[in-house]
């Protein structure tokens, strides 16, 4: 490392970019960790224990979920010191393969995967609000649904009339400057930190003997697992490989966005050093959390309650076990705590990105302007407006008569997609090593190049089972992607044209 913290003020203007380096380790790290807990770990383990039908295989599976996460981890960590400016991903895969590729990675991010993340943990912030206050209700609508189109509708109830309110609060927040993004980053994730390790603490002092022998006495048996097609399942060996990797579409974007303190490496104070310590503490402390959470929830419950769990949400599941009556209280409290937070580092990083968007002419051109607090405020307003429009639209099953999430299925379809961006990523770390050997690298990744091939060996494995065993949700995705390359043939006319 040829940096030490102590080489920058503890609060500095960068007269080049106009941004206020405010974050430090600490902040950066809060970031990293804030970004990845949301509500994924207390619902996601149900349906991996599905598809897996073990106890041993689902730990297994977070697991492998935290060597990738930490090999990316790693990997980025080169990148965020080669490159310690506004973007993240999007400007490294630009300065790794093309501007094409870095536009289409930051088209997807705004269109849906930041958006739709921060829509979707809104809402669930508001459904969580809901157990405390029966009025915020997704069925209570202030604007009943208007059917649009065969199995869309638009509505506003309750429930979407909050999770709007926390997208306009927290970007408004963010707008008077990173001091205050930061100081709501650090108080909510800390506090959800503490929730997450009471959860486990929970599980270790209160487990249940019959549990305890049901999932530990029988560790790798593998049991009614869900069918991934009529004729396979985990009950084969290949079939348990293909549910371990289809399962990681969960797990792995669970632990997702852990990468977003890279977008804002322009507010990073000495970024060459502080990004990959952040990033580091980060990814290791959350999946380390996440994979103690299984395993208090496999102590407390036996296997087919967690798969069964009502509404998916096991760690409700698990406290109510332990504290009749209660359960569904506290843990409604620790959740809206937790995607009270995810939001605040959702809505603090993806605005960056578009920002550098800008200044290279593929975005509306207010989004490359920052405003009195130093902050991308425009890009800050068009990302919250379109979050709150994703929140509005509603899927419906006329079969069921059921109303979903349009959100919902978006990131459904982009899961394939990210997956190829990361891929890319890290594929950038080897190629700019050939392409650019003489670029300054105040890191280098750890394990290079054995890490990084671990990180793309491992998610192409899942990408290929994802595509092959979950089609119907991955190639949407990647039309998602493909649309934006007209978009960036008319941006790249309208550049030449002015």
């Amino acid at each position: 490392m040829k940096n030490t913290p102590a080489e920058i003020p503890s609060t500095a203007l960068d007269r080049e970019t106009g941004f206020l380096r405010e974050l430090g380790l600490f902040d950066s790290a809060m970031i990293v960790m804030g970004a990845m807990i949301g509500s994924g770990i207390f619902i996601v383990p149900a349906d991996m224990a599905r598809n897996i039908g073990s106890a041993g295989w689902l730990l297994a599976a977070w697991i492998l979920t935290g060597i990738l996460t930490v090999s990316a981890a790693l990997s980025y960590g080169e990148l965020a010191s080669m490159m310690p400016r506004a973007g993240g991903m999007y400007v490294y895969l630009r300065e790794a393969f093309s501007p094409l590729v870095g536009f289409l990675y930051g088209w997807t991010l705004f269109t849906v995967i930041q958006t739709g993340t921060i829509a979707a943990v809104a809402v669930g912030f508001a459904r969580f609000t809901g157990i405390l206050f029966p009025g915020v209700s997704e069925t209570r609508y202030l604007i009943a649904p208007l059917h649009i189109a065969p199995g869309y509708a638009i509505s506003l109830s309750t429930a979407q009339l909050v999770g709007i309110a926390v997208i306009a609060l927290l970007t408004w927040t963010n707008c008077k400057g990173v001091h205050y993004g930061k100081i709501v980053q650090n108080l909510f994730t800390s506090a959800k930190v503490v929730a997450l390790a009471a959860l486990v603490l929970a599980g270790l002092l209160f487990w249940k003997a019959s549990a305890v022998s049901t999932n530990f006495g029988h560790l790798w048996a593998v049991a009614n697992p869900q069918p991934l097609t009529a004729s396979l399942s985990a009950l084969t060996g290949f079939g348990l490989f293909a549910a371990i990797c289809v399962s990681q579409s969960g797990s792995l974007f669970s632990a997702d966005s852990w990468h977003d303190i890279t977008f804002a490496a322009g507010e990073v104070k000495n970024p060459g050093w502080t990004m990959p310590r952040a990033l580091l503490i980060g990814t290791v402390s959350v999946t380390g959390l996440y994979l103690l959470a299984n395993v208090a929830y496999l102590l407390v419950l036996p296997l087919a309650a967690v798969q069964h769990a009502p509404e998916d949400r096991v760690a409700t599941a698990m406290l109510q076990a332990i504290f009749p009556g209660l359960g569904s209280l506290i843990m409604a409290v620790a959740i809206m705590i937790s995607t009270f937070g995810c939001i605040n580092g959702l809505v603090l990083a993806g605005p960056r990105v578009y920002y550098s968007m800008s200044r290279d002419g593929l975005f509306p051109s207010p989004a490359g302007k920052l405003n009195r607090a130093h902050v991308p405020g425009w890009s800050l307003v068009l990302q919250g407006v379109w979050a709150a429009f994703l929140v509005l639209p509603r899927t419906y099953d006329s079969a069921n008569h059921q109303y979903g999430n349009l959100y919902s299925n978006l990131l459904d379809y982009v899961i394939s997609a990210a997956l190829i961006f990361y891929i890319l990523t890290i594929a950038g770390v080897i190629r700019l090593r050939f392409t650019r050997p003489d670029m300054s690298r105040p890191y280098r990744a750890w394990g290079y190049p054995i890490v990084p091939l671990i990180y793309i060996a491992g998610a192409s494995a899942v990408l290929v089972c994802l595509f092959a065993y979950r089609s119907s949700t991955t190639w949407p995705g990647l039309l998602i992607v493909l649309c934006g390359v007209p978009v960036y043939l008319l941006m790249k006319v309208r550049q030449k044209g002015s």
